[in-house]
């Protein structure tokens, strides 16, 4: 079930909606990769998990 509260349009996601742009969880982990993150690239679902695995 999607949760219209958090937008997704990672497709090869596990808990991407399939036929909406939207997450199933009813909570994502954001965090970042960068000591300083200053832009929108600097930040990832840390929810994140890969379908094909």
């Amino acid at each position: 079930m999607k949760n219209e509260s958090i937008k997704c349009s990672v497709n090869n996601c596990t808990h991407h909606a399939e036929t909406e742009n939207y997450c199933t969880l009813n909570a994502i982990k954001v965090g970042t990769h960068e000591s300083n993150p200053t832009k929108i690239e600097c930040t990832d679902c840390e929810s994140f998990v890969n379908k094909s695995k």
